[in-house]
């Protein structure tokens, strides 16, 4: 059978989804090809199913730690299959939602693998053999990214295991061998340390979080070590063998690393290959990317492509903004992207959010910049949560104090970087963030702070 759309968009991952709804917002005939559940990697397999158990190792944590704030608790008791089953209760949950919110806006949802036959063709596959033909004027590509699997760290989903397969784990490992330090190593290893797993971290570069600014690397690494985690920067995988129910890691500093399993965060492959952009004359980037204008437009004018695939900061929120840029453009708007303002986090305890340039980044880009470093424990707050480590980290320009990123290491910081985002959307200088009044007492007054002591004017700390 055949059937002929305004849009059709593959994958409904965060940019998926969103396009698919603001295109039917705007009157589209909207079809959404999805191979799996509703969600696509963050919901399933990513942001949200690791952001639930990270909130179940917190609460663990925090009962350790109870006796400082007056509370006696027996040693908690970790009940695995209980945070598994919350975990996939709260995805099931949004999963169902998404269902809901494209029965509101008629959109069609197919089930199966999508592959493109020509600029304005999609064929889609069941599993069950059914094979479907979509005509659509408009086509979205949002088919994300997956897990990076080499030959020499093949996954085979029980000892070595993909960021996926841990996921899927039905018992906790006795110990734990995470190779790559990037957010996802990071957050995997604050997990598992909170639940009393000793998580040992190899990274090849020389820190923790390579490409963050180096005082956030440094932060990182002291928080894991006295989370028990052992940390290896600058240091390779020379060879990871399975033995007899457990991995041994020989590394380039000639030691070796013995664990029940082992988690490799290397990387993500983009998924851009077989889904036919060679038949509807798709261009495909050197890493296998698909290059995007800035109405998120590929070389053919009616297809655009959106999130991970398009090898663009691999930020769920980002391929969402870029769903509403595709879908606006596809209806006869003029959207636009703007990657100058992305805030980005890191979901460890405490969290570690940024967004816009360091210091460095923007004297590479030739501009005078200085930066001011507030200690997240001045404040009240901090002090009476029990968690004073980390710190807001302003950047701003030093002739004009325009507002150019920022960095903070606290508790919910993934909250708290959104007030720098708006400040830098709206081109604010610092000195307006001082002088905007923040409620006391807040841990949000630690970039009121950071913005006096940037202006010399620090209260509580002056640097």
């Amino acid at each position: 059978m055949s059937e002929t759309y305004d849009v059709a968009v593959i994958g409904s991952g965060p940019g998926g989804y969103v396009a698919a709804i603001r295109a039917a917002q705007l009157g589209a005939n909207v079809v959404c090809v999805e191979k799996g559940p509703l969600g696509g990697t963050c919901l399933n397999r990513g942001c949200i199913p690791t952001k639930a158990l990270l909130e179940a190792s917190h609460f663990v944590s925090a009962a350790k730690h109870a006796a400082q704030f007056g509370v006696g608790f027996a040693e908690p008791e970790i009940d695995y299959p209980k945070m598994l089953a919350r975990k996939n209760s709260v995805v099931g949950v949004l999963s169902r939602g998404i269902g809901q919110l494209f029965k509101k806006n008629k959109i069609t949802h197919l089930t199966g693998v999508a592959r493109l036959t020509a600029g304005d063709e999609i064929e889609v596959s069941a599993a069950a053999g059914e094979q479907t033909a979509v005509k659509a004027k408009k086509i979205i590509i949002a088919t994300g990214s997956e897990p990076l699997n080499i030959p020499a760290f093949a996954f085979d989903g029980d000892v070595i295991l993909s960021s996926t397969d841990v996921l899927n784990q039905k018992t906790l490992p006795e110990s734990l061998l995470i190779v790559g330090g990037g957010y996802i190593g990071c957050e995997f290893a604050c997990f598992y340390a909170e639940l009393g797993i000793q998580v040992t971290v190899v990274e090849m570069l020389d820190r923790l979080l390579p490409l963050s600014d180096p005082e956030v690397s440094k932060e990182i690494t002291t928080l894991l070590k006295k989370q028990g985690v052992k940390v290896y920067a600058g240091t390779k995988i020379e060879k990871l063998e399975k033995g007899k129910g457990n991995v041994v890691g020989s590394l380039s500093n000639g030691k070796t690393v013995e664990a029940a399993k082992a988690v490799i965060s290397i990387g993500r492959k983009l998924n851009s290959g077989d889904i036919g952009l060679d038949a509807a004359g798709v261009k495909v980037g050197e890493k296998k990317d698909i290059p995007v204008n800035e109405h998120c437009q590929t070389n053919v004018a009616n297809i655009y492509a959106i999130g991970d695939v398009t090898g663009r900061m691999l930020l769920a929120h980002l391929a969402s903004r870029m769903g509403i840029v595709a879908a606006e453009h596809a209806m006869g708007q003029g959207t636009k992207i703007d990657y100058a303002v992305v805030p980005a986090c890191v979901f460890t305890h405490p969290e570690i959010a940024t967004v816009g340039l360091t210091e460095s980044e923007a004297a590479e880009r030739g501009i005078e910049a200085r930066s001011f470093k507030f200690p997240i424990q001045v404040l009240g707050k901090a002090q009476a949560l029990g968690e004073t480590s980390g710190f807001v980290k302003l950047v701003g320009d030093a002739r004009t104090g325009q507002l150019l990123g920022a960095q903070i290491v606290c508790s919910r910081a993934g909250d708290l970087i959104g007030e720098v985002a708006v400040g830098m959307q709206i081109e604010a200088t610092v000195e307006e963030l001082a002088h905007t009044i923040h409620v006391h007492p807040t841990l949000s007054e630690g970039i009121m702070e950071a913005a006096e002591g940037w202006l010399g004017q620090g209260i509580h700390y002056s640097g």
